[in-house]
């Protein structure tokens, strides 16, 4: 598949509002994306403005306060999704489509049984969640991940083993936790962990450089299958040097440290 020829689906509702930088970033790599509602694609939108998840080879959740994030963040989200098009998302999924979830859309995955998915491809209910931040407030900061994952998930294809990444965080609940006293254990065996807080020389993070508290640093998870990333860091946010809190500095390249993760997929996609 040509760049050129893959197609983006950036779903939203009322709440969503980072959608315009998320399709930038894919477009950004050549990609064709196009912000659509939910009820665009569940049948409540005229024939004129009706879309089928089927036509997209990617789709991508993008961060905000969707509905308000009331109950638990992303939770409503989720709920509408199961209800007007689970099987839609399940098949998607399964065909080994590419599945992005970047802060409020991470809580969405999760809520939506996408990740962990430990045991099938969409868990009947949630098999974790994002909590409140262990500061008790919204926390807007560089962060730098590393890249721990072991070459499963098709978002950091690209990115080198242990790598470092200077992604912005902006959340008021990223502490991932699960009532499974196994969850982290399992998520390192099935090798699902893909990035993890740390301080700038790489070392083990705490507090501002784990902005939540999440356990075992964790900033983000995949699938078993490698194809449904969530994370809480915007990678979107940084997809040029200009836009990295240190940009004056002076660096060799004017690419971001998140771009890599749009170019990742836009490889794997290569093979369809």
């Amino acid at each position: 598949m040509k760049a050129e020829d893959v197609r983006v689906c950036v779903i939203r509702i009322e709440g969503t509002n980072c959608e315009d930088e998320m399709a930038n970033a894919f477009e950004m790599v050549g990609a064709k994306a196009e912000k659509v509602h939910l009820k665009q694609l569940i049948g409540q939108a005229p024939a004129g403005l009706a879309r089928s998840l089927e036509d997209y080879d990617v789709l991508a959740f993008p961060g905000g306060f969707s509905a308000g994030d009331y109950v638990r963040a992303g939770a409503i989200f989720a709920a509408r999704i199961k209800a007007g098009m689970g099987s839609d998302v399940r098949r998607f999924v399964e065909s080994g489509k590419p599945v992005l979830g970047v802060c409020n859309g991470f809580q969405i995955l999760v809520e939506l049984g996408l990740l962990p998915a430990f045991d099938e491809t969409m868990s009947d209910r949630p098999e974790a969640a994002l909590y409140t931040n262990d500061s008790g407030r919204f926390e807007c900061r560089p962060t730098v991940l590393r890249n721990d994952g072991r070459g499963k998930c098709v978002f950091a294809s690209a990115i080198p083993s242990k790598a470092l990444l200077t992604i912005p965080s902006a959340h008021a609940e990223g502490k991932l936790m699960s009532a499974d006293p196994d969850f982290v254990s399992r998520l390192e065996e099935n090798d699902q962990v893909v990035f993890r807080y740390v301080r700038p020389d790489g070392s083990d993070a705490d507090y501002p450089w784990n902005p939540n508290g999440s356990p075992s640093d964790i900033a983000g998870i995949c699938n078993p299958a490698g194809n449904v990333l969530g994370m809480m860091p915007h990678p979107e946010r940084v997809m040029t040097r200009f836009t990295h809190p240190d940009w004056t500095r002076g660096y060799a390249t004017e690419e971001g440290d998140g771009r890599v993760l749009f170019e990742s997929v836009m490889d794997y996609l290569k093979k369809f």
